[in-house]
């Protein structure tokens, strides 16, 4: 078994990066998949949003040779799901790394050998495309890009669909974009309608059919350090999350 590694990526902020990180692993779990995150962002919200401790070695460590990947994992409350966190360390790496030789295989280096133990490994990105954002691309196979539907959307996602390009091209020939998910999207709002049609008919295939809903009980959910399957596993958010998860099982399977 080797587990398809998966990076949550958009430059923008407040995407949904990490919910869509958290809740699609969540709903990977609970179909029976062993499933692991890693929270590769200094502000560490996919280690609050999962109920793990951030006080204990996470990635930060495993860069600087203090542990060994498989001693920072953390099991997470919920079953099949583990963990490695993050902390404010990682605020620096991208400085730390920039002298360093082969500065962008630091992540691949770190992580060789760990993908024999699990079904999928899921990768919260930070809102930059900095050294870590490129560690993260050169080390993984797939990118979901999560994306609101908003008016900058097509400008933010072809400047990202470039960087992947490119890192395809130079550094990791195997890199490839899994799917385009919207977030927080409301059926009633003109603009996100137009949005959805603009992105699907330019990038047609690529646009996941499942669409995160704008939905009160997945803002929620983080703040109980829990995955909306578990918060509230009949709101809206959890059976949209559940079908991501069948729609993503369906498309690694057909990339591979």
């Amino acid at each position: 078994m080797s587990a398809q590694t998966i990076l949550f990526l958009n430059q923008k902020g407040g995407v949904g990066k990490t919910t869509s990180a958290v809740n699609l692993g969540s709903a990977l779990a609970q179909k029976g998949k062993k499933v692991l995150l890693i929270d590769l962002d200094s502000q560490g919200n996919l280690t609050s949003a999962t109920s793990i401790d951030g006080r204990k070695p996470g990635l930060y460590e495993v860069i600087a040779g203090q542990c060994s990947a498989a001693e920072a994992i953390q099991q997470t409350p919920i079953r099949n799901l583990y963990a490695i966190a993050s902390n404010i360390n990682m605020a620096g790496l991208n400085i730390e790394l920039v002298g360093e030789d082969e500065r962008e295989f630091f992540l691949k280096r770190v992580l060789v050998g760990l993908e024999e133990d699990w079904d999928y490994i899921l990768g919260d990105c930070p809102p930059s495309l900095g050294l870590v954002t490129v560690n993260a691309m050169v080390w993984a196979k797939h990118v979901i890009i999560p994306m609101q539907c908003e008016y900058f959307a097509m400008e933010g996602l072809n400047l990202l669909m470039r960087t992947v390009g490119n890192m395809k091209k130079s550094l990791n020939p195997d890199l490839e974009v899994l799917g385009i998910l919207f977030t927080m999207y409301s059926k009633r709002t003109k603009l996100a309608n137009e949005v959805v049609e603009d992105i699907s008919s330019f990038f047609n295939t690529l646009v996941f059919k499942t669409m995160i809903p704008r939905n009160v009980r997945i803002a929620e959910a983080p703040s109980h350090g829990m995955p909306i399957n578990v918060y509230d596993n009949a709101s809206s958010g959890a059976k949209a999350y559940k079908a991501l998860a069948e729609e993503v099982i369906e498309r690694v399977a057909r990339n591979t």
